[in-house]
This record gives structure tokens, sequence and C-alpha cells, in this order.
């Protein structure tokens, strides 16, 4: 399933979700095969790169939006009974679902232009991307050296 599937990936920092298209080959071309929401932890930038934490639960989403189904909510009810996913943190998923549904029943956010990204390709002569290393806070930041 991954070997040959290609991922644009949109992860506002705060937010409590992604959203990714899942894109598969196609005769010469390749074609949009679904919109998924992975609900997750908000991003955190690190030394190394950057950190979020899967919270189970997702959202498949047809690719032209027209239909959607829950998917892994008998895990997500699994780790919620095993504390794994705290009160507060089921808080913010339910309110992200929420806001995930909102967006794509008033076609905004994403899938207010998911025509055009549904025709998205990448260009193999864009550079490839660099992260900078992050800036340590004046105040509170790690002690040189470590």
């Amino acid at each position: 399933m991954w070997q040959e599937t290609d991922l644009l990936l949109w992860k506002p920092p705060a937010a409590w979700f992604s959203i990714n298209a899942f894109f598969v080959p196609d005769g010469a071309g390749r074609r949009l095969r679904n919109w998924y929401v992975n609900f997750e932890h908000p991003t955190r930038r690190t030394e190394t790169g950057f950190d979020t934490f899967d919270l189970t639960v997702d959202l498949l989403i047809h690719p032209d939006l027209t239909g959607w189904e829950w998917k892994d909510e008998d895990e997500y009810a699994h780790v919620r009974r095993l504390g794994i996913v705290s009160d507060t943190e089921h808080q913010a998923v339910d309110d992200a679902r929420a806001q995930v549904l909102a967006m794509l029943a008033d076609r905004a956010g994403v899938f207010a232009h998911a025509q055009r990204w549904a025709a998205w390709s990448w260009e193999p002569a864009w550079p490839t991307p660099r992260l900078t290393r992050p800036t340590v806070a004046a105040e509170g930041g790690a002690p040189e050296g470590g």
C-alpha cells in the first residue's frame, strides 16, 4: 500500500489533526485515492525535526468528498480504557473531530480547493526541502553543551 503511494500532508502546527491526500498510480499518471484525517497531538519542533503522537482514530474521506467513515474507533476506545489517551486529550480529539466535519461540510480549509489539490503533483525540479536548526529561546533554553 505505501510503496507506490504518494502523500500530500497538511499539518497546521496547533491542530489536533493532519489532513492527508493519498495518490496512487493510474495509467501514465496518478489519481487521488482518498483523503485521510489523522487525529494526533499538535506538532512540536525538536532538535532533529518534528514530533507528534497518533491518537489512533482516523477519518477516511472519499476523493470527491461525498462520503466519509470513521476508522479505528474500537482501537481508540481501547486506548481510552487503558488511559493512554487522557480525558483532556479526548476532549481535544472531540473538538478536532467537530472542526474537521465542519470544514468538510462547509468545504472550508483544505477542502475549499479539493479539486485543485487532487490534481497536485510534485515537480522533480524542486529542491529537496531542508530544515533549519530550531532556535533556543534566551530564557529557559537548553544549557550550553547539553
